[in-house]
């Protein structure tokens, strides 16, 4: 009987802990918490507020999170700041049409749009929510076209 008991404890114990770990992992990479009209964009400090163009990042390492106005602050800042796991960085961006947060890297964007900084890029969840005729870019070319404006 005692042997049954530590057993379930045992078990018990790593349940718990693979759920805790689990949690702590999601929290890395999942959206923040927005405080609209009172987070500041990491890059040029301005409110974020424009619920359509807004960019969070997330540290996979730490969890961090980091806020911007602008994509295009947000291509920006990582080479400002250096930062070594950019590659890595979990980013997500609303929908300009409904404000959903969807996955920037898998977005697509359209370039003539006045957004917080006037980079001009707003994301979509598809393809087919972007004007008939309009340009489309992926996540790489914005972040090409940014600092090539940057520099």
């Amino acid at each position: 009987m005692r042997l049954s008991g530590l057993v379930f404890s045992i078990f018990s114990s790593l349940v718990f802990v693979s759920l805790f770990t689990g949690c702590e992992e999601r929290s890395k990479v999942a959206v923040g918490e927005v405080h609209w009209d009172r987070d500041m964009c990491a890059r040029c400090v301005m409110v974020v507020s424009d619920r359509k163009n807004t960019v969070q990042v997330r540290n996979p390492q730490n969890g961090k999170k980091y806020m911007f106005d602008d994509i295009g602050c947000m291509a920006l800042w990582f080479i400002d700041e250096n930062i070594e796991w950019k590659d890595k960085a979990v980013i997500w961006i609303t929908d300009v049409n409904n404000g959903e947060w969807i996955d920037a890297r898998k977005a697509f964007y359209d370039t003539q749009n006045i957004t917080s900084m006037a980079y001009g890029f707003s994301a979509h969840k598809t393809k087919s929510t972007i004007k008939e005729g309009e340009e489309v870019v992926d996540f790489h070319e914005v972040v090409k076209r940014v600092v090539q404006i940057g520099k």
